[in-house]
């Protein structure tokens, strides 16, 4: 089995246990979050998970968002049935289902990139998908863009002031789940490693039986 390190969340010298991107994985993930601050790119490296280990993506976005932006009634039945399935991918967002999605993982992926990053990824996918009217989860389109200025949970503001919770939610999930393992990615250089290495290495590692 690979080796695990302590590591110190920066900001709050809080002890995590994690995976480097660089090191094995003992064996092909099966249920596998993905976490990370808004604007960070969980989905489309959800996506990509999924596609390289044959198993299903479940965006979870699409299931709490109804038309008109109205949370689903039928949203925490849905991630039950769905996480109770042997194989998944999806988002760790949402705190109503957060723990219940931990306990049933056995991978999450921490997409930690810097803050300066994720908001020039996050204000950029708002623009474009503004712009272009893109057609979202059940109907939805991104509002227009001056309610930046005007609602104070706007997705581009609240990508800034939750950049940090992500460490505390993962710190606290690791001392919960002890055995639960956690890869933390700080760069795009960081995901293509760990793609290329790691992960593809889990699919070797099946095929010959363990």
């Amino acid at each position: 089995s690979p080796s695990r390190y302590r590591a110190s969340a920066v900001r709050y010298g809080v002890p995590v246990p994690m995976i480097d991107p660089r090191q094995s994985l003992a064996r092909r993930p099966r249920r596998v979050l993905v976490a990370g601050t808004s604007g960070a790119g969980k989905t489309t490296l959800a996506a990509r998970i999924a596609t390289l280990l044959g198993i299903e993506h479940v965006e979870i976005d699409a299931l709490y968002h109804g038309s008109n932006w109205i949370p689903r009634d039928q949203f925490l039945t849905d991630v039950e049935e769905f996480s109770s399935r042997p194989q998944w991918v999806t988002e760790w967002q949402y705190g109503n289902v957060r723990d219940l999605l931990a306990d049933r993982a056995d991978l999450l992926v921490w997409l930690d990139l810097p803050r300066a990053t994720v908001m020039r990824q996050v204000t950029a996918r708002t623009i474009r998908r503004r712009l272009r009217r893109e057609v979202l989860w059940n109907g939805n389109i991104e509002p227009p863009l001056r309610r930046f200025l005007l609602d104070r949970d706007h997705i581009v503001r609240w990508a800034w002031t939750t950049h940090h919770k992500s460490e505390l939610r993962i710190s606290a999930l690791a001392q919960r789940r002890s055995d639960l393992t956690i890869v933390r990615i700080r760069s795009r250089a960081d995901v293509e490693h760990w793609f290329a290495g790691p992960l593809v290495g889990t699919l070797a590692s099946d095929s010959d039986g363990k």
